[in-house]
């Protein structure tokens, strides 16, 4: 009960898509991530990959686990990403954000996996393009 009590009185974040542009702030996160599949898993299985999202699809359960924990249990996958948190406390009903930020992201080749969680929007992109992104995203705010 007391954690539906702190979702309803939780800030709703911005919605105003020039503020959300000027204070997004991406911060790069520590260490690189690949995104696998479990064909017969549910939500909660494989918590020992340390998975940092989980999305249930008819396929399989995805995970984005670290690239390290992968490595150790011999998973493999296609790609290697880093991921960047937008430090903007943007509202889910915002709207615009995720497609200027992946417009600027197309513009310089740069493939954008968009997370939106509570809080804050999360983009992963490839690990080699990681700064150049940050410096793409920093552009918008100027």
């Amino acid at each position: 009960m007391l954690r539906r009590q702190q979702a309803r009185y939780a800030m709703t974040g911005e919605t105003e898509l020039e503020k959300l542009l000027k204070s997004m702030s991406p911060e790069l996160l520590d260490g690189d991530y690949i995104f696998c599949t479990f064909p017969d898993a549910q939500y909660g299985d494989h918590s020992e990959l340390e998975p940092i999202a989980a999305i249930s699809e008819s396929e399989g359960l995805t995970l984005i686990i670290p690239k390290t924990k992968a490595d150790e249990r011999n998973i493999s996958y296609d790609s290697v990403f880093r991921g960047i948190t937008l430090s903007i406390h943007s509202s889910l009903n915002a709207i615009g954000l995720t497609a200027a930020f992946s417009n600027k992201l197309t513009e310089q080749g740069i493939s954008a996996n968009v997370i939106a969680g509570y809080y804050h929007d999360h983009i992963f992109v490839q690990s080699e393009l990681a700064e150049k992104a940050i410096e793409a995203l920093n552009e918008i705010a100027r």
